[in-house]
């Protein structure tokens, strides 16, 4: 900036000054907006689910387990049945368990091949 040596000069850098600030404000005050409207509760629902819905890694991964939780539980009925058996029964959790956690590991890797 240079030197100000007459009164006409001063009155013109402040009226800069104080149109740079009118401007540096009216910015703020959209960005003050922007971020209260982007932080209401249906505005974040919205965007989460936007995020949700355009992952591609996120949804498989959704898949794959809801895949892998599907087949461990019809493993488990056909194993047990409606047997009242105790043995039997924690017998068919563990493979229900164990089929789960196969099929939901391995979803990925199928599917890409």
């Amino acid at each position: 900036m240079k030197t100000i040596t007459t009164v006409e000069e001063l009155k013109d850098a402040i009226q800069l000054l104080e149109f740079d600030r009118a401007i540096k404000e009216q910015v703020l005050k959209e960005q003050i907006a922007f971020a209260f409207e982007s932080l209401k509760p249906a505005n974040l629902i919205r965007s989460t689910m936007h995020e949700i819905t355009s992952s591609p890694y996120l949804l498989e991964n959704i898949l794959g387990t809801a895949v892998g939780l599907v087949s461990g539980f019809i493993s488990k009925k056909i194993a047990t049945g409606r047997s009242g058996n105790l043995i039997r029964n924690i017998l068919g959790t563990i493979l229900q368990f164990g089929v789960t956690n196969t099929v939901a590991r391995h979803f990925l890797k199928n599917k890409v091949s």
